[in-house]
């Protein structure tokens, strides 16, 4: 039997499984019946991205697979294969949508099964920043539990995102093997079928980001080959039906990497057969054009990015230090090149050992840098990296910034050798690593004694914390000469350009003014360029000759005009990974916003996806808006329009993060007291007419104001 046959034989399979798999979801509910996975805007993601058609009954469903068989040509040509290949992985998604009918939870823990679009949006910024390289797809059972979880460790630590189908999943399990998207490992599902939810995510970014049109066949695959680096490892021995679904992962441009050597016709470079499993790493890699920066530190356990989303709870940790009950912080202290002993490493206080098992202990840790380019307002920007780095080490756990963090060292850490000296160890490598063109040398203290802790925080950390925010309360848009651009997430969204200013961090909520200050100085061509503001057009908009000009540059001429404080004329483009969305909501004469953490309904009858499905792939759409979560309380949000007295509704989480900073800002701008007392929120309103009633009630200034249409 030839590879073709095999292509042909599994899609004809999977063919008659689907079509009699929605015959009998018909007689059961009926043709009307709604189908569509939860909590996308794109219905069947995979299906609409292909054809441009939304399926959401059972009645389209069926005449959708009469669409997926004119894929189906059988003449002996790879092209075919092909089509043969994505009917294949069309069929899977009709399939698996079916298990979602009536609100139903097909898949358990360790399965994930369909992931939300919000979950795309969070690996945009890791993926386009290279912290995640690639997306692994391994499928099948490996020859043995060993070889099986030696694969996917080696792809965890190196950061790629892993995924698994099938027989994988047992073995990863049977190992003790930790799996999530925190630690990303993703356990798809046992059946085949479920390799389409990683289909789902590559088609979905080219729509999310990329702004592809739906049924422009040709540009997803050429946006899924190009800027989606993903690929499959599949076990043998191999099923047509697994044979099929890797001719669609070809067509998509991921290459499929195989111990399976019968009537297999290589491919280079797109069907690889490497009989050596602990091979399939170095092979996919080379396939993929994946390069992956190695990072050397010498610390008894894996440092990945991998890692960063990982939690310690509190049965399985050694030690914790926890600012919010005893002393503690971190800090980076600029010194004279003459104070500073390059890699110097010293611990004051007790180690891990000496600490009881379970306790809550102080810890101060002093990062001294020095460099002839080395300024003070970088020293920031380097201590919010604290967090990304030590939560790379794998078993440890760290949250919150300055004199509130807390470090969790986990038992297996612990007893795999870890101790707080090899903090130090991370520490100076990758501030050496990342700001090598501003720091010469640096040298880390660590304090664990108490008292000396208490020392630090009180007596050098909080005095420089608060000289600090007094210079960035100063540091307004009208202070500085210059913004910045930032281009990062142009490897996804090929049009969009942010400009960043003091008032208006970036849409991910990563990028600040003097993040993209100190990017500029480490990277002078990198994706931070200065923006002059010499030549103001309309202040009031944030409208300037010198910000077109270079939105034209930077988006290759696809944008000629930006406004930096407007939500109608001109708006900002966005990618996708915002962290928010803002929308006007006409009823109530205001703006609702959307963070994407929230899956409820909005009172603009759209979910955040449903917005969001407006508003990304780097395109200015007037009337939405997306922004990082912090800009809600600048003076600057939507200045032209009125501000922030145009925010009528969040949902509550969001409303209680930004509470503090909001209220301030409309109290000094406006005189209001307790303004997000005013703002609907999910547990007062999802609908126009409820909501209006409620800002009636309160008194909302938006009512008020002149129309924004």
């Amino acid at each position: 039997m030839t590879l073709f046959d095999r292509v042909f034989s599994g899609n004809d399979a999977v063919y008659g499984l689907t079509e009699g798999a929605i015959d009998a979801a018909i007689a059961q509910h009926g043709e009307d019946k709604a189908v569509s996975f939860p909590d996308t805007a794109y219905s069947l993601p995979c299906y609409y991205s292909v054809t441009g058609t939304k399926v959401t009954t059972l009645k389209e469903l069926k005449e959708a697979l009469g669409v997926v068989k004119t894929l189906m040509t059988r003449e002996k040509r790879l092209n075919d294969a092909f089509m043969s290949g994505i009917a294949t992985a069309l069929c899977a998604e009709f399939i698996e949508v079916l298990k979602y009918i009536d609100g139903a939870t097909p898949y358990e823990e360790p399965c994930y099964g369909h992931l939300a679009d919000a979950v795309i949006r969070e690996l945009g910024v890791p993926l386009v920043t290279g912290d995640i390289p690639g997306v692994a797809v391994i499928l099948g059972s490996a020859p043995s539990v060993e070889e099986g979880v030696a694969l996917v460790k080696s792809y965890q630590a190196q950061g790629i995102l892993v995924t698994l189908v099938g027989g994988i999943i047992d073995q990863v399990k049977e190992a003790g093997m930790n799996t999530g998207a925190n630690v990303r490992v993703i356990p798809l599902g046992k059946d085949v079928t479920s390799v389409i939810h990683v289909v789902s995510v590559a088609l979905r970014a080219a729509l999310i980001f990329g702004n592809v049109t739906p049924g422009d066949a040709g540009t997803l695959m050429k946006y899924t080959m190009d800027r989606v680096p993903a690929f499959v490892n599949a076990f043998g021995p191999l099923d047509d039906v697994v044979v099929a679904c890797g001719a669609g992962a070809i067509a998509l441009g991921f290459p499929v990497i195989t111990n399976e050597t019968e009537n297999i016709f290589r491919v280079p470079k797109s069907l690889i057969v490497q009989e050596d499993v602990s091979k399939f790493n170095a092979t996919s890699l080379e396939a993929r054009d994946i390069k992956i920066k190695i990072t050397n530190i010498d610390i008894p356990v894996a440092f990945a990015s991998a890692f960063e989303g990982e939690i310690i709870r509190r049965k399985d940790m050694q030690v914790e230090f926890d600012g919010s009950r005893v002393d503690c912080a971190e800090l980076v202290h600029t010194c004279d090149a003459s104070e500073v002993e390059d890699h110097k490493i010293t611990v004051v206080g007790p180690e891990v050992d000496e600490m009881e098992e379970g306790s809550k202990n102080s810890i101060a840790y002093v990062v001294k840098v020095a460099g002839k380019n080395m300024q003070p307002d970088f020293e920031p920007v380097i201590e919010r990296k604290f967090h990304n780095y030590i939560n790379c080490i794998e078993g440890v756990y760290h949250t919150g910034q300055r004199d509130m963090q807390r470090i969790r060292i986990s038992h297996a850490a612990y007893d795999a050798g870890f101790r707080i000296k090899h903090i130090g160890e991370v520490l100076y490598s990758q501030v050496k690593n990342e700001f090598d063109a501003v720091v010469d040398k640096c040298e880390v203290v660590i304090y664990t004694d108490p008292a000396e802790c208490t020392r630090i925080r009180h007596e050098v950390a909080i005095p420089i914390f608060e000289k600090r925010d007094d210079r960035l309360a100063n540091l307004t848009d009208e202070s500085v000469d210059v913004y910045y651009s930032c281009i990062l997430c142009q490897a996804f969204s090929p049009s969009h350009v942010c400009v960043v200013t003091p008032e208006r961090l970036g849409l991910c909520g990563a990028v600040s003014w003097l993040d993209a200050k100190a990017t500029n100085e480490l990277d002078p061509n990198g994706p931070c360029q200065v923006i002059t503001k010499e030549r103001p057009i309309n202040e009031e908009l944030g409208s300037y000759e010198d910000v077109d000009e270079a939105v034209q540059k930077f988006s290759q001429g696809a944008l000629e005009h930006v406004t930096l404080y407007s939500i109608m004329q001109d708006p900002m483009t966005s990618c996708g990974c915002f962290e928010c969305i803002c929308g006007i909501e006409p009823f109530s004469n205001g703006v609702v916003i959307a963070n994407r953490e929230y899956a409820g309904m909005t009172p603009l009858g759209m979910t955040f996806s449903e917005m969001a499905s407006m508003t990304g792939g780097g395109v200015q759409t007037p009337g939405f808006m997306g922004h990082g979560k912090h800009f809600i309380a600048s003076k600057k949000f939507m200045k032209a329009e009125g501000g922030i007295e145009r925010i009528v509704w969040m949902p509550k989480e969001l409303k209680e993060f930004i509470a503090d900073r909001l209220n301030a800002t409309a109290k000094e701008l406006y005189g209001i007291d307790n303004f997000t007392d005013m703002i609907g929120d999910e547990t007062v309103a999802t609908d126009p007419e409820a909501l209006v009633e409620f800002l009636t009630e309160k008194g909302h200034p938006a009512l008020g104001l002149d129309p924004m249409m």
